[in-house]
């Protein structure tokens, strides 16, 4: 491969991996939940991440299952589509067994 390759498929492979973390953002997945879904869970967001495991949330996003999730946690609340992945990440960074603790 010549030199010009490789750096054109090192900055793709940069671009694809920024632009997924960049997609969902934990402390936005915060914000959410205390809007728009603490109020029909009756819980704090730290209660909320932490029903599940990391790998059980994942495992949860994975099957396409998340917003049945909540709904089954947050007594039928429905979440939209456009919240999902903020959420999950929410979820996700202070599950069980993360070992974090979010303020709300």
């Amino acid at each position: 491969m010549t030199k010009m390759t490789k750096l054109a498929l090192a900055a793709l492979l940069g671009m694809a991996v920024v632009s997924t973390t960049a997609s969902a953002n934990p402390a936005k997945g915060k914000k959410i939940y205390m809007k728009k879904l603490k109020a029909a869970c009756g819980f704090s967001g730290a209660k909320f991440a932490a029903k599940h495991t990391q790998d059980e949330w994942e495992q949860i996003k994975g099957a396409g299952k998340f917003q049945d999730e909540v709904a089954k946690l947050c007594n039928g609340a429905k979440l939209k589509a456009k919240y999902v992945n903020d959420v999950y990440d929410f979820a996700y960074e202070y599950a069980s067994d993360s070992g974090n603790v979010p303020s709300c």
